[in-house]
């Protein structure tokens, strides 16, 4: 009976640290991430796909859980985008081009006014990107978004309204991926 126990105990505990994410495709999430000092909870997470290819997880971090893409992108809150790399099919140009028409779609065609904070994100991405590789978008506000790849952070770039635009581009009117907004929303 005591050794039933010790064996039990034993598999829950081996058990917690499965319980603290979630398995979305071949990725594993953490349900919480920490951002410029605040907890962030998994909203949501999905596949981004393209022509019958899975290419990334995109998950969504808030402080709480909230399913109105509107008041996400509005919020002068801190939240994070993570996208983690499953296809050897995103290159840095591919990225770089769809984050580009990302902005177009998510300001209607009007970035003049965030143009060199657009600039500064994309020379953040200066290296190949590769299967396996993650990017995380990360905003608070007494900082702006920071730019990490693989934890590293490659740059942070100010200003409410570039975050508006950058979150758009995956919850917007005219996503990336309607599914994978869908996911991210919960």
């Amino acid at each position: 009976m005591k050794k039933m126990l010790m064996l039990l105990i034993a598999a829950c505990l081996l058990a917690l640290p499965a319980m603290a994410t979630q398995k979305v495709g071949s990725v594993d999430l953490p349900l919480r991430i920490t951002v410029d000092g605040e907890d962030l909870a998994l909203n949501g997470a999905g596949i981004r796909k393209r022509a019958f290819m899975n290419l990334y997880v995109g998950a969504l971090y808030v402080q709480q859980k909230n399913n109105n893409a509107g008041a996400i992108i509005q919020a002068d809150a801190p939240m994070a985008i993570r996208l983690h790399i499953t296809s050897g099919m995103i290159t840095r140009e591919r990225m770089l081009d769809a984050i580009n028409e990302g902005f177009t779609a998510a300001t209607g065609g009007k970035t003049d006014s965030i143009k060199s904070q657009i600039d500064a994100l994309n020379a953040c991405f200066h290296d190949e990107i590769k299967e396996g590789d993650t990017i995380e978008l990360a905003y608070a506000p007494a900082t702006g978004v920071t730019m990490r790849k693989n934890g590293e952070s490659r740059g942070n770039i100010e200003g409410l309204d570039f975050k508006k635009a950058l979150f758009a581009i995956w919850l917007g009117d005219k996503p990336a991926d309607s599914g994978l907004k869908k996911a991210m929303l919960n």
